[in-house]
């Protein structure tokens, strides 16, 4: 395994580019990259500056990942540059993406369900609650797509990997790259992603871990809020996610796997005024929506929610509130990005786990 970072959040990623952006990570000590889309790196899909890009990474023997878009087709029309990049045809924009990050080697491509609408609390915050079209039909939706971009995929080499994001659990992403194929689809694993669902990421890690070819790795503060769970992204091992007990299991399925910490940009990249992100659990309709969800399981990710209760009492983490106050820049994000860096290092070294510089 090897860790590096998020491309696009990476500091100062939109002022250096994508081919400094990896001296910057190495000089992190860093071992590589991870644009979310290949449009990130080259938003015409110039062959030309991708394939620098690639030259780049590998002269400094590091990784380069990448991916697509969003596959649900109700979430799609929030981002028309993947219609653009077909010229107006949204599956000749797949294939062409597609067809670049191949010609680049880049093989495992991320994609993901829905999107997230930071300027609203709780549940309204994600498509799963839309209520012009039920989140059943999302995911039937979903599936038409994938296995419309099946049969490119599977002759291109390609595996597109669907991640635990925010909307979506992960038994619904399970179920989806089993109807639709494991030879050609498997997951992106975020770690911190399912406590969102009201799902234990340990007890996610072994449901997804047979698939996991790609992963989004961030820690997250849990805590009792006035309207339900209060969710808030930590620095790794200053959360509720257990990373030893997800890495071991990540590396006895997939030993090669990239571990790709994903940072909050910094405020001189991306002011911007951000809130805990909430999670309505006493509201009815979400425990509807969470059928597959065990009673056990939702016991466990409460007792996360105590974890995080406690050692905010105890003066061992900054409280939620205060701790939403901050704006870090770039050299506090570059610290983030460090410290998640050592804290992963950490685990592989004591638990003998494969870890690559």
């Amino acid at each position: 395994m090897r860790i590096g970072v998020d491309g696009k959040k990476i500091p100062q990623a939109t002022l250096r580019g994508p081919i400094a952006s990896f001296d910057h990570a190495r000089e992190m000590g860093l071992s590589g990259l991870f644009f979310r889309t290949v449009l990130e790196m080259s938003p015409n899909l110039d062959h030309g500056l991708l394939r620098a890009v690639r030259e780049k990474a590998d002269s400094l023997g590091m990784y380069l990942e990448t991916g697509l878009a969003k596959v649900n087709p109700y979430a799609l029309a929030e981002t028309p540059e993947v219609r653009r990049a077909g010229d107006g045809d949204t599956l000749l924009g797949f294939r062409r993406m597609m067809e670049a990050c191949a010609n680049i080697g880049c093989t495992e491509l991320w994609v993901a369900l829905a999107n997230y609408k930071k300027d609203f609390l709780g549940k309204f915050a994600c498509d799963r609650f839309r209520t012009d079209v039920a989140w059943s039909e999302q995911l039937a939706a979903s599936e038409r797509l994938l296995k419309s971009l099946y049969p490119i995929a599977r002759d291109l080499g390609l595996h597109l990997n669907i991640e635990t994001h925010e909307e979506a659990t992960s038994f619904e992403v399970v179920r989806l790259v089993e109807s639709v194929g494991p030879d050609v689809i498997g997951i992106v694993f975020d770690t911190s992603n399912p406590l969102q669902r009201s799902e234990h990421p340990v007890y996610a890690a072994r449901r997804v871990s047979p698939y996991v070819r790609q992963t989004h790795i961030k820690d997250a503060l849990l805590g009792t809020g006035r309207v339900g769970v209060d969710y808030q992204k930590r620095v790794c091992g200053d959360g509720v996610v257990d990373f030893a007990a997800i890495l071991s299991i990540l590396a006895k399925a997939n030993s090669g796997l990239n571990l790709s910490i994903e940072n909050d940009q910094p405020y001189d990249d991306l002011p911007r005024n951000p809130v805990p992100i909430r999670i309505e659990i006493d509201d009815p309709d979400w425990r509807r929506s969470h059928p597959d969800l065990s009673d056990e399981e939702f016991a466990a990710f409460r007792g996360l929610v105590a974890e995080g209760d406690a050692r905010i009492a105890r003066g061992e983490v900054e409280p939620i509130a205060r701790h939403a106050e901050r704006r870090p820049g770039y050299t506090e994000t570059v610290a983030f990005i460090r410290s998640c860096a050592d804290h992963l290092r950490a685990i592989c070294l004591r638990d003998n786990l494969p870890l690559e510089a």
